[in-house]
């Protein structure tokens, strides 16, 4: 009876909020199959001193060899370790990722943010040769932030300058067919904010490889941007025209001798282009019908949808556009954005409150306590995991229980769920409970911190040195969550 009281005064209160901002920093780099660098401190810009809420990073081919893409399947592939053991220390983690070939995006949030990003989707499509090899062609993350719906749609278009038309044909196609399971936001143009990066291979047309020299060396880009083949066909592909993208005050990231600075010196002397690009589209103002409507429900839909932007209003601002020079692996060089969302939260608190109930140790079983702060369509197949402080990614547990099988006790606001002693880590460790939700596929809830105890029973019969711990304590230091 308390319940419906509660969630009252939460959406009451959550009305009042102020806008927020989040960073989001963002790459795109076409690694052209080479194994990534010992070291991406500068590609992340982890020494700036404002840390990104999200980071979200869109390679293109990503070495997808026969024997490579099944070790990869079976395991994370080389970039996705580098990004997520790097990211994890400073208390990010994996929230979803997919693969398509050589296309992989990854989509990474500070923990503060995880229990607020639902209804995770992925969707691929391939326009390779024939329009159904997947070493071309758009794969993208759909998710709701704070309750707004935003899509990441990483392409990787046709090659070679006469290829433009081609280009955006592939483009509209990915854009028409790929739909998500979401009322909101079932194909990409209906989300409130959609990002579309990538390397989509437009060239720079008509001016010559002197000229296109020429205007780097004085960096004078501006004096090429009118014949670059993405901002020509803006000009008349009214799709195009609801993308926005930042000045190209850059030089072309494309195509440079490998592990040197110097653009194609081969045969071939390509000329160089702005083949990677971030864009970016925030969704028309929806119209508020004056009269009667024949479609009744298209009508309400608009209605609902012009009400909620002005309740909730959604901004973004760039504030940086760049390549950078630093990388020599590929022949194409990453481009980085780094953009400030604006926004009013749809709601302040997760769907789950969990805590861990008394001592954790091996030497006897533990109890989950958890209670749902908002209605959530909850499963059969949900399940709370227990992760060591410093996990990568939602499958990084120490081990899970079901919410519904181990369930022992509940009442309308609480439940508890029983984990087995065998299930708990010897060694203990500093620790964190997380509630997965199978229908909305992200955690809904996050428990604090927690001291996972070593095991008592097997330090008396020598099985474990008393001093040492499993966990990893530069990851699992305290420092950690201060």
């Amino acid at each position: 009876q308390r319940l419906p009281h509660l969630w009252k005064e939460r959406q009451q209160t959550q009305k009042t909020q102020l806008q927020v901002e989040n960073e989001l920093h963002m790459v795109t780099w076409n690694v052209a199959t080479a194994d990534p660098p010992d070291d991406v401190t500068s590609l992340l810009r982890l020494d700036s001193p404002k840390s990104p809420d999200l980071f979200v990073i869109g390679l293109q081919e990503v070495y997808s060899g026969p024997l490579r893409f099944v070790s990869d399947m079976l395991n994370d592939d080389p970039w996705s370790h580098l990004l997520m053991s790097t990211l994890a220390p400073r208390k990010y983690i994996k929230v979803s990722s997919i693969r398509m070939q050589g296309l992989l995006l990854l989509f990474f949030s500070k923990l503060e943010h995880v229990p607020f990003i639902r209804d995770i989707q992925a969707a691929y499509t391939r326009t390779g040769i024939f329009g159904y090899w997947g070493n071309k062609g758009g794969v993208s993350i759909h998710l709701s932030f704070y309750g707004h719906t935003l899509c990441f749609l990483n392409c990787h278009l046709a090659a070679h300058m006469k290829y433009a038309t081609e280009r955006v044909d592939e483009f509209e196609r990915i854009m028409d067919t790929q739909t998500f399971e979401c009322e909101k936001a079932q194909r990409i143009a209906d989300h409130r904010l959609v990002f579309w990066f990538g390397d989509l291979n437009f060239r720079i047309h008509d001016h010559g490889i002197p000229f296109v020299h020429t205007c780097i060396n004085n960096q004078s880009y501006n004096l090429l941007w009118s014949k670059d083949q993405l901002i020509m066909m803006k000009k008349k592909e009214p799709m195009l025209q609801e993308f926005e993208e930042g000045p190209l005050d850059f030089q072309p990231t494309y195509k440079f001798d490998l592990n040197s600075d110097t653009y194609d010196s081969s045969g071939k002397k390509r000329k160089p282009a702005w083949t990677d690009r971030i864009l970016w589209r925030l969704r028309p103002k929806a119209s508020t019908p004056d009269g009667p409507d024949e479609n009744a429900v298209s009508s309400t839909k608009s209605r609902q949808l012009a009400e909620e932007e002005e309740e909730y209003p959604l901004k973004l601002r760039q504030e940086l556009y760049t390549s950078n020079m630093e990388y020599n692996i590929s022949d194409h060089k990453p481009v980085i954005g780094v953009f400030t969302l604006e926004l009013r939260k749809m709601y302040e608190s997760p769907l789950v409150d969990l805590q861990p109930e008394g001592d954790w140790s091996a030497d006897i079983d533990a109890m989950v306590r958890y209670s749902p702060l908002q209605p959530f369509p909850s499963s059969t197949w949900d399940w709370i995991g227990l992760y060591k402080v410093g996990f990568t990614n939602v499958m990084d547990y120490i081990t899970y229980t079901w919410v519904k099988d181990d369930e022992i006790a509940f009442n309308e606001e609480i439940t508890q769920v029983y984990v087995s002693k065998e299930e708990i880590p010897v060694q203990g460790g500093e620790c964190v409970l997380c509630y997965y939700s199978s229908t909305l596929h992200c955690i809904i809830g996050m428990s604090e911190p927690f001291k996972v105890h070593e095991s008592k029973v097997a330090i008396e019969e020598g099985l474990l040195p008393e001093k040492l711990n499993g966990l990893d304590k530069t990851v699992a230091s305290g420092d950690l969550w201060n």
